[in-house]
């Protein structure tokens, strides 16, 4: 069965598994004293700027989550989307861990909307209530959408404005940054974050996300944060030298543009199809889209991928299911027009 339900699904760079196979070559120093995880971060400040400060963990939902708890305490929130994935698919992680609330927007293509942010501060006022501290956004989003720089700027702002740190869910940064041509510093600059979940495993690691670090006091007591949490790994050398390999060469961003490729090759193919009704601007490696329940039933026998929602919407026919079609960076152009030629076919 051919995959195009997540990036997840996709292995490992052979490049990452070499990087890998020189960092177990001798014995260094445990829990991240070691060369690697110390060239690691010198690559992140060199891409994101000389104040950032990188921590690695396993997983993206303790990047998310312990970089949340790094921001608040326990009465305050944090503002996001209400298809953030740390609200949908991270299983309470951040008001079980870090014992905050989630206060939820809804925004066009999974963003948040900055006036229904607004609406919210009144909070603030009111001993009774939390006090939203944070908003958090994710780039890209769950819609597969990415925030152009004059959003970003406008994000920027609103947080300078209201006193709220700025946390970025980048599970998927790097395409992200791909879509918009820009740099890593320029999006740090632009945005303004103070903390970004920075993703790995999605685009071509075998393991390992960072918790990324652009105002250093948040950071100040997350070493402990990452010990109590269990994510602090021994032989640490083997998560970061992926990231060296992954940063100071350049494959983040050939890998990420490669999967960003795929997605619109997908979109092209598939738009003049009268079967299939696009549902979000492709600009990222996912594409997501309406179709007749019967060809969603003939492709599955071929095809592993999601269906998103059941539901029907008001803006497409009857019994037309939501799905999502990832692409990553080891989807190739055969495989792509296979797919795009089988959804043709099954309308």
């Amino acid at each position: 069965m051919k995959i195009f339900a997540s990036d997840n699904n996709s292995g490992v760079h052979p490049r990452i598994f070499e990087a890998m196979r020189k960092a177990g070559e001798g014995r260094v120093q445990a829990y991240g004293d070691d060369e690697w995880t110390a060239r690691a971060d010198a690559a992140v400040k060199r891409l994101l700027g000389q104040n950032a400060r990188s921590w690695f963990v396993f997983l993206g939902t303790a990047a998310n989550v312990l970089g949340l708890q790094s921001m608040l305490k326990p009465w305050e929130a944090a503002i996001c989307a209400a298809s953030a994935h740390i609200n949908t698919d991270e299983c309470g992680a951040a008001e079980a861990v870090v014992g905050c609330k989630l206060l939820l927007t809804e925004g066009d293509n999974g963003k948040v909307c900055l006036d229904a942010c607004r609406k919210m501060l009144w909070m603030r006022s009111d001993v009774h209530h939390v006090y939203p501290r944070v908003l958090s956004i994710t780039q890209s989003t769950e819609c597969g959408t990415v925030y152009g720089l004059e959003e970003l700027r406008d994000i920027k702002e609103f947080c300078r404005e209201n006193d709220l740190y700025l946390h970025v869910d980048g599970a998927r940064i790097t395409n992200a940054v791909a879509h918009l041509g820009i740099s890593l510093a320029e999006f740090a600059e632009v945005s303004g974050a103070d903390v970004i979940s920075f993703g790995g495993t999605k685009n071509g690691l075998m393991f390992g996300e960072m918790v990324v670090f652009l105002n250093p006091e948040l950071g100040r007591d997350f070493p402990r944060i990452r010990k109590q949490n269990m994510q602090l790994l021994s032989k640490m050398r083997f998560l970061s030298s992926q990231f060296v390999e992954y940063l100071d060469n350049g494959l983040w961003l050939e890998n990420a543009t490669w999967a960003n490729n795929m997605a619109v090759l997908l979109r092209d193919r598939i738009t003049p199809l009268d079967h299939v009704k696009l549902c979000f601007p492709v600009q990222s490696n996912a594409v997501f889209a309406r179709l007749p329940r019967k060809a969603i039933d003939k492709l599955l026998q071929k095809y592993l991928f999601y269906i998103i929602d059941e539901a029907d919407s008001p803006a497409y026919p009857a019994g037309w299911p939501m799905i999502r079609l990832m692409t990553s960076f080891n989807t190739s152009r055969e495989e792509v027009e296979d797919l795009a030629d089988a959804i043709a076919k099954a309308g």
